[in-house]
């Protein structure tokens, strides 16, 4: 794939809604790719669109979201979807691309909880029908589709700089079984919050941290770090958690993991239904410390699959993100 694969960006638009992406937040990995992307020094960016066998949409969701809304007037996606539709059609109508395969050779990224919808409640039903999805937005119960979409991960940048993990506490030393913290966001994390908070020492959940305790430094020392989707079904714990060298335990509904075409996460995480929140001790302290050890080893040795390089770095979340695209790619035939 390295030697070989190309991804042509179409340069028609102007930022910020093309060619420009947040660079921090949760959404960060959308302005990181785009800017990977197209800094021109990467090898997979093809000089000529004839020489390309993916072409990249570069649309940011985030962006468009965050000029064009205001959430105290609407929630309603029209304008998210009118304008992508927009930069759409000029593609098609000015490039002969997109209609040699209806679009199944075209990418668009994103990491904003919205972006399905793009797709989904767009009015032409059929235009996105082909199209590669990268998403953090995997929900398989809202039209995700593993064969033909591309789950990526979603990652709290918080700097405009590369994001790497700090390993945390060696795994004798990780005196907390479990761990949370965060606000209550769905149904899920209403729950968790309702069922653990300041119910047990041992499965620390909190709502707020308070003052005196910090996050990260919580998650180095907790052997488990719990990972509960919020309103979408990704959380950005996720990432933090492997950051940390501690183990994801994913609690969430019908969410397709980043990388699974490679990455087995039953060997790294734990995935455990909503529905069973109320035995998440149980289920932990039923992993015995052999396996818990085999397990950590593991979470260092996917660390670097997860690391934000600027420039990118070979199997780094760039990378993940392009070897998950090509390998959707290779199915798909081109009508000369």
């Amino acid at each position: 794939m390295v030697k070989r694969f190309k991804v042509w960006t179409y340069r028609e638009g102007e930022p910020p809604f093309v060619h420009e992406g947040p660079i921090k937040s949760i959404y960060g990995i959308e302005g990181y790719f785009i800017q990977e992307i197209q800094r021109g020094n990467t090898s997979f960016s093809a000089a000529h669109p004839d020489e390309a066998h993916v072409f990249f949409l570069p649309i940011s969701v985030g962006n468009i979201v965050s000029h064009l809304y205001n959430p105290l007037v609407t929630y309603a996606r029209d304008q998210l979807i009118t304008t992508v539709t927009n930069y759409t059609d000029l593609i098609t109508h000015k490039h002969p691309f997109w209609n040699r395969t209806n679009g199944a050779d075209h990418l668009l990224l994103s990491c904003h909880d919205w972006a399905p919808e793009i797709s989904t409640k767009n009015p032409d039903k059929q235009l996105y029908r082909n199209i590669i999805r990268a998403l953090c937005n995997a929900n398989k119960s809202e039209g995700f589709n593993p064969s033909r979409d591309v789950s990526i991960p979603e990652i709290n940048l918080r700097y405009s700089e590369s994001s790497n993990p700090r390993n945390g506490q060696h795994p004798q030393n990780r005196s907390i079984l479990a761990f949370f913290a965060g606000g209550i966001h769905g149904s899920i994390r209403k729950t968790l919050i309702e069922t653990w908070k300041g119910k047990d020492k041992q499965l620390q959940v909190y709502e707020y941290l308070p003052p005196n305790i910090k996050y990260l430094e919580l998650m180095e020392r907790s052997k488990f770090c719990l990972c509960p989707s919020g309103f979408e079904v990704a959380s950005p714990r996720t990432v933090e958690a492997i950051y940390a060298g501690c183990i994801p335990v994913i609690i969430a509904d019908d969410y397709e993991p980043p990388f699974s075409d490679i990455l087995d996460w039953s060997k790294f995480s734990l995935h455990i239904p909503s529905e069973k929140i109320s035995e998440l001790k149980v289920v932990l302290q039923s992993v015995e410390e052999g396996e818990y050890l085999r397990m950590h080893r593991r979470v260092l040795q996917v660390q670097r699959h997860f690391e934000v390089n600027r420039p990118s770095k070979a199997y780094d979340v760039f990378h993940m993100i392009l070897h998950s695209v090509w390998l959707r790619r290779i199915n798909i035939s081109i009508r000369s």
